[in-house]
């Protein structure tokens, strides 16, 4: 993180957990008021607390977690239903609907007249491939304008508990050996959204390094999911 050790006068860590209690607020510094808020766009897993000897000052640094095996390949950073992402980043209705079909929120043999389409790949789901160009056209550039804003809201989230760091660890299982990298967020959010915006030949969304998906599964099959290959940080040290 660049701090030198030897100006450090104690360095604390703890656990944010998954979900947070309003009764535990106080924790990090968040009023009641806040607290939708701050629990929406929470993105750190731990917090470090650095106090430097000269001064007495206090520094906090939030860090995003993410574990995987060497071979993976995907990891979840964010999901929520297309009603949470459009209160978010303030989609039209007709994107919001095509994306529903597009999760099975909606189902899509209940709306063939829209979507001229009468045989699915998936009955439960439309994929964007299936859609009509101008409907793909649509969310591409809906995504494409809006890429700053998304990007940073899936990676490093907003507020008290939004991350400056990403640590990822690496698991091989042949070997049985760890390795680690430890990146600063901004460099994240440019490494993984750097690339095109487009519609893969699965009929998935590409956003840079980025995947797009129905969630699918249990639990929240039906909503939107964007993954990374974490293992990709681990190039940046090079």
């Amino acid at each position: 993180m660049g701090y030198n050790i030897k100006n450090l006068n104690s360095v604390k860590a703890i656990q944010i957990p998954t979900r947070i209690k309003k009764s535990d607020l106080c924790k990090f510094g968040v009023n009641e008021e806040e607290y939708d808020q701050f629990v929406k766009f929470k993105k750190a897993d731990a917090q470090i607390s650095i106090i430097i000897k000269i001064g007495n000052i206090l520094k906090i640094e939030n860090l995003s977690l993410k574990k995987a095996n060497k071979n993976a390949d995907y990891n979840q950073i964010d999901k929520r239903a297309v009603a949470n992402y459009q209160e978010m980043w303030k989609f039209e209705d007709d994107v919001s609907f095509w994306l529903k079909l597009f999760t099975g929120e909606l189902n899509p043999k209940k709306y063939t007249e829209k979507t001229s389409t009468k045989i699915f790949r998936d009955n439960r789901r439309l994929f964007l491939n299936e859609m009509s160009e101008i409907i793909q056209n649509k969310i591409i550039k809906f995504f494409k304008r809006n890429i700053i804003v998304i990007i940073s809201d899936i990676i490093r989230g907003r507020g008290g508990l939004s991350a400056d760091w990403m640590l990822v660890t690496r698991l091989d299982r042949v070997n049985n050996t760890t390795t680690w990298t430890l990146i600063d967020i901004n460099t994240v959010m440019n490494f993984l959204g750097k690339g095109e915006v487009c519609i893969s030949t699965r009929g998935s969304l590409h956003i840079g390094k980025i995947t797009l998906q129905r969630k699918g599964g249990t639990p929240d099959p039906t909503k939107l999911q964007f993954k990374m290959k974490p293992c990709q940080l681990f190039n940046l040290e090079k």
